[in-house]
């Protein structure tokens, strides 16, 4: 996982620094907004209950809800 640097450390940040944190913030938005999308589908909601005999196709659930959220409209506008 990529993370910013930590704004509670004392060191001064350098312009390529504050430069990098920005980018990985407006990259880190762009991951939300898809992990949205992905839990707008009532199976894989945060504290969704899914029978345990399907559980071996979780994978595949997943993989067919993102097939179809790339067909939607797009994230970036």
């Amino acid at each position: 996982m990529i993370r910013p640097p930590s704004v509670s450390t004392s060191e001064k940040s350098t312009k390529a620094t504050v430069k990098e944190s920005k980018r990985i913030a407006a990259l880190r938005i762009h991951i939300e907004r898809v992990i949205r999308r992905i839990r707008e589908f009532h199976m894989l909601k945060m504290h969704s209950c899914v029978n345990h005999k399907i559980l071996y196709l979780f994978d595949y659930i997943v993989i067919i809800v993102c097939g179809l959220i790339n067909t939607q409209d797009l994230i970036i506008k």
